[in-house]
């Protein structure tokens, strides 16, 4: 049995002589958190923009719910842009209410799912102030609301932490989660690939208008087996520069994420290391998205 919620299928979108997304094919299954990964540029934006019928492809098709995207399926997903679009001028509870009025809530409904969900995050208080009056974390808080009030079947949110500080961040994770456990559909387009370890259930890897890697998160990185490095050490970092067969991945002051090339050993990394700096951690585990991402772009 097929429970695909989203079909794309050999789906292409040019801008001028841009192939923003070139003969791009995947499915997403319901109740699952699906990552659009990708740096800027990647064609994350647009595919959405096709999936919310926004834009159509310039050939491929896409369908949702079993059908060709268009104003049915429109009706049945909460987008929450990039760009924000909040009136800055009206008043939250007035702008949250006509915005759910305009997906067919009632308006005794739109109020107390504002109220629930204001409450959530600790916004009730704003619903008498204009937007424009609010800070970047705020108003994105408020988007979000704005975004799932109306309880749809399928939520598509692009760059979602953008402007929110780590308790925010942290708060929206929850909620984020919450929703896959009620059976919603997520899709999740970020560059930020730490939050795709953190949230995400499957994902689709581009890079220039390709899709170069999908499927389930936790077997692709198991396919890559345990050949990462995750070292925390006190002393001089000049160590790592003349470190053999490896790939310095990450690296700051007391940290490195390592990626064992061919023909390394890690037994003998662990000596050059302790020759050089105390070892707090060494430990050999599977690579990250982004080391994965660098691996299959190198590729």
């Amino acid at each position: 049995m097929n429970d695909s919620i989203v079909e794309f299928r050999e789906v292409t979108k040019q801008f001028g002589g841009t192939r923003a997304v070139d003969n791009v094919s995947f499915s997403v299954r319901s109740g699952r958190i699906f990552g659009l990964l990708g740096p800027n540029g990647a064609g994350k934006t647009t595919s959405i923009r096709m999936l919310t019928y926004i834009l159509k492809p310039d050939s491929g098709s896409i369908s949702m719910f079993g059908q060709p995207v268009g104003p049915e399926t429109q009706k049945r997903i909460g987008y929450l842009p990039e760009e924000r679009g909040l009136y800055k001028k009206m008043k939250v509870g007035e702008q949250l209410v006509y915005l759910c009025r305009l997906r067919g809530l009632s308006r005794q409904t739109a109020r107390e799912r504002i109220r629930y969900w204001l409450e959530r995050f600790g916004a009730y208080d704003w619903i008498g102030q204009e937007v424009g009056e609010l800070s970047k974390g705020m108003q994105q808080k408020i988007q979000f609301v704005a975004t799932i009030a109306h309880d749809p079947d399928c939520l598509i949110f692009d760059e979602p932490f953008s402007g929110l500080d780590p308790i925010n961040s942290e708060m929206l994770k929850e909620v984020i989660l919450e929703l896959r456990d009620a059976g919603k559909t997520i899709f999740f387009a970020t560059h930020r690939m730490e939050q795709v370890e953190q949230l995400c259930d499957e994902i689709a890897l581009f890079n220039n208008g390709q899709l170069i890697l999908n499927g389930n998160l936790a077997e692709i990185r198991s396919s890559y087996g345990q050949n990462s490095i995750r070292l925390r050490f006190s002393g001089d970092s000049r160590f790592l520069n003349d470190l053999k067969n490896i790939r310095i991945n990450n690296r700051s002051t007391n940290y490195a994420e390592l990626r064992l090339l061919d023909g390394a050993d890690d037994q003998q990394i662990l000596r050059d290391a302790q020759n050089h700096v105390r070892i707090h951690t060494f430990e050999l585990v599977q690579p990250s998205i982004q080391e994965i991402f660098i691996d299959s772009v190198s590729k």
